[in-house]
């Protein structure tokens, strides 16, 4: 156990020097300006754009439009963002044959796994809470409503699937020799998950249903118990995932 903190301090300081952890950084602060802000100037833009041609009156933006811009940039481009800039987290390792020299000297495969799994699960955390919490200001600041009265239960959920996505990436980066290749198990996985999601008796039990239904529990329409089950899988899976990840490196030649 006293390599862990050792190796997961390594696995934190290669994604600083790398500047995988600062361009993740930007990319969700940039989500987190854009999203209060597009709500905000997309009346105005429309306005500009159409003129009196449109024909209809636009509705005063609400704190209801800046967090489901805020969700969907999270939801449909980050965790994919996430997805490529951590898909060669093992693979590249094994590729360049990096870990032989850790492994023969006594370093347990397990702690490779787990002291990986725990840095990128640190940095969503980071990354993610920071990006929600600029919006939450500006939001607060753009739209003083009480339209989104459970922002945090509705973020939540979001917090739980990135420690399910994070395993997936971590062990399709396992079972590949490249980068490309773990990438495209985790587009496979996320790909059946949003098929079996087209069952509504599967929803509540669907991670995926965790990026999904954020704006319903936000604004109250949903409660998180509803949830529970997709976040109770999401985790339960994770942990086989990291798992599993252990089982197959111990399994392959270094």
């Amino acid at each position: 156990m006293r390599t862990l903190p050792t190796m997961l301090r390594k696995e934190l300081l290669e994604t600083w020097h790398t500047y995988r952890f600062l361009i993740l950084a930007v990319v969700f602060l940039i989500f987190a300006l854009m999203s209060p802000l597009i709500a905000k100037l997309t009346p105005d833009i429309m306005k500009m754009s159409f003129g009196k041609s449109l024909g209809i009156q636009l509705p005063k933006p609400t704190s209801v439009d800046s967090w489901t811009q805020f969700y969907k940039n999270i939801g449909q481009m980050g965790i994919f963002v996430v997805a490529i800039m951590f898909s060669g987290t093992m693979s590249q390792e094994l590729g360049k044959g990096t870990l032989v020299n850790l492994v023969t000297k006594g370093l347990p495969r397990w702690v490779v796994v787990c002291s990986k799994y725990i840095s990128l699960l640190l940095q969503w955390v980071v990354i993610l809470t920071a990006s929600f919490l600029v919006t939450w200001g500006y939001t607060a600041y753009y739209f003083p409503d009480h339209k989104t009265p459970h922002i945090f239960l509705g973020f939540l959920p979001l917090l739980v699937f990135g420690m399910f996505f994070l395993a997936v990436i971590l062990f399709g980066s396992t079972l590949a020799r490249n980068s490309y290749s773990g990438l495209l198990f985790t587009i496979l996985v996320m790909g059946v998950l949003y098929l079996v999601n087209l069952f509504k008796a599967a929803q509540n039990y669907n991670p995926v249903t965790l990026i999904g239904d954020n704006m319903a529990i936000t604004q109250g329409t949903k409660t998180l118990v509803k949830i529970a089950p997709g976040m109770a899988v999401a985790v339960a899976a994770a942990v086989l995932l990291v798992i599993g990840a252990v089982a197959v490196l111990n399994r392959q030649k270094l």
